[in-house]
């Protein structure tokens, strides 16, 4: 199995070095994203060190006061100089303050512009931005996924027309998640990756608890209830949707 989209490092998690060993164990392989320079670079190392771990670096929204067009310089320096399977976590987030939003736009361009001239997939936070979101990325000849993706389905489908995945994370195995269950159901298995999104979004059974890439298996199971297919099947097309995506 592939996690997508996980925050496996120093700072968000203390046995993050024994989760890699674990997941390494079982055959779990996992794309570490970072959101700054400090974490960028920590991806890049881990990525360096373990055979399964994938980096993917971006600035993200949480940092977005605090950056300058310096750090967009360095987040570039570091693509060229390491093997990067994608940029991200990038995206707009309004769930929070919408104060900045002018700001967060700016550097989403601008990293997609970097998508667009190294060839490499992109990795999209939208949290209530849906709408703005699609709307600049429809500019832009860039492909890649919509990190835990929690909008229609009818949005996801417009999304899948330009070339991006659907992640699911441990929400879908959530009661009452009808909107998360109606995307699954209505989009093809070819346009779905697992993801966690460690530690954050843990699924049942282990709601509440640190996250982990070894709790894919509850949301593979649950995709494959779902669409009334083997969890087999969902774990060998999400890995192979990632491989080509990702080009691991």
């Amino acid at each position: 199995m592939i996690d997508t989209h996980c925050h496996v490092l120093k700072e968000e998690m203390n046995n993050y070095i024994d989760i890699i060993k674990e997941c390494d164990s079982k055959d779990i392989s996992m794309i570490i994203n970072g959101y700054d320079n400090k974490s960028n670079k920590e991806v890049i190392e881990l990525a360096n060190k373990y055979s399964n771990v994938y980096s993917a670096i971006g600035l993200n929204y949480d940092g977005i006061d605090n950056f300058t067009y310096k750090d967009l310089e360095d987040l570039e320096e570091l693509i060229k100089s390491n093997k990067i399977v994608a940029i991200g976590e990038i995206g707009l987030d309004y769930y929070w303050t919408k104060d900045n939003k002018d700001k967060q736009i700016y550097f989403f361009k601008k990293q997609l512009e970097l998508s667009e001239k190294y060839n490499l997939p992109v990795i999209i936070h939208a949290r209530e931005s849906i709408q703005d979101t699609y709307d600049i990325l429809k500019n832009y000849k860039v492909k890649g996924t919509m990190h835990c993706y929690s909008g229609s389905l009818e949005m996801a489908k417009e999304f899948i027309k330009l070339g991006f995945k659907i992640g699911i994370d441990g929400p879908i195995t959530y009661k009452n998640n009808v909107k998360g269950v109606s995307v699954v159901e209505g989009i093809p298995i070819e346009s779905i990756l697992l993801e966690t999104d460690s530690p954050y979004l843990s699924p049942e059974p282990n709601r509440g608890l640190q996250n982990s890439p070894l709790n894919l298996i509850y949301i593979a199971e649950k995709i494959a209830d779902i669409k009334g297919i083997s969890t087999e099947e969902v774990i060998s097309k999400t890995t192979e949707n990632a491989k080509e995506l990702f080009n691991i």
